[in-house]
């Protein structure tokens, strides 16, 4: 372990010359009242990244329990006391040139940086339709988060904000909704809470299966996992996006044109703050969910 400032890769590295990385996002909350940190289900994050590394020919010398040990000594080492942020990457380490997967020696690196929040207008976002589509499974795996990968989502931002949105809808090839540049999306349409499924290549996130759950056991929520037409979007009642780094994120416009009445709707309203309390360790039914940093 050393500063950030003193990790260095060599820029001939063939994860930065061509993309061949995995990584994860995961955060850590702190809990003011009882003056601990938590990590939010770390298990299902490494257990993720280890999914994206198989699929990218990768191995490491560690499994879930281990990286969540080495996750706990990084935290401890600078006594962190607000919320935080972790990135954990496997990489292809070797240096040269060829495009292959085979090979190639395969490394680990982490590291934490202190985060609030990813979408400022968090209450009210208003979004457009992208006229990139969201990259297909049989591309590059879309159910993993592969470095290379992110060159869509970017594009996907960055046209998005330039043209006055805060966010944007992907559609998958088929002209189904997918997902935002880097977050799952969910509608509400007669009650019931709609988010695309795993095979309309969305990543499968933490965060939304952890809104499913508490969606069903906290609220009585019949939750619909299947594709969503582009117009449906425009006759929801309520629509949120959910991301490790975004949290839950309350749709409140699509292309100039309002979502219900135009405001953060009750049951997104509602999820935000069931999250949120989990998340800091404040409820008891999901301590599951949360390591304590001791």
């Amino acid at each position: 372990m050393v500063p950030l400032s003193e990790a260095k890769i060599n820029i001939a590295t063939h994860g930065f010359l061509y993309g061949t990385a995995v990584f994860g996002g995961m955060r850590a909350y702190w809990n003011e009242e009882k003056k601990r940190l938590f990590v939010f289900r770390p298990y299902d994050h490494f257990k993720r990244l280890l999914n994206s590394g198989r699929m990218m020919a990768m191995t490491i010398p560690h499994d879930e329990e281990g990286l969540i040990q080495l996750t706990l000594d990084l935290l401890r080492m600078d006594n962190w006391q607000c919320d935080v942020y972790l990135r954990p990457t496997i990489y292809k380490a070797d240096m040269g040139i060829g495009v292959r997967l085979h090979d190639l020696k395969d490394e680990f690196c982490m590291f934490v940086l202190a985060f609030e929040k990813y979408v400022k207008n968090d209450t009210n976002a208003h979004v457009t339709v992208s006229s990139w589509r969201r990259i297909d499974d049989n591309v590059i795996p879309a159910r993993g988060k592969v470095s290379g990968a992110y060159a869509n989502s970017a594009l996907i931002k960055t046209d998005a904000n330039r043209a006055g949105f805060d966010e944007a809808i992907v559609l998958d090839n088929h002209g189904h909704v997918s997902e935002g540049s880097a977050m799952n999306l969910f509608m509400v349409r007669d009650g019931v809470l709609v988010t695309p499924p795993i095979t309309d290549n969305i990543l499968e996130g933490i965060t939304r299966r952890s809104i499913i759950e508490i969606a069903r056991r906290e609220l009585g929520l019949e939750v619909v996992e299947r594709s969503i037409d582009r117009t449906e979007v425009f006759i929801a009642e309520e629509m949120f996006m959910t991301g490790t780094a975004a949290q839950v994120v309350a749709i409140t416009k699509v292309d100039h044109r309002p979502v219900g009445i135009g405001a953060m709707g009750p049951i997104t309203t509602q999820l935000r703050a069931l999250f949120n309390d989990i998340v800091r360790a404040k409820n008891p039914k999901y301590s599951n969910w949360n390591v304590e940093v001791r």
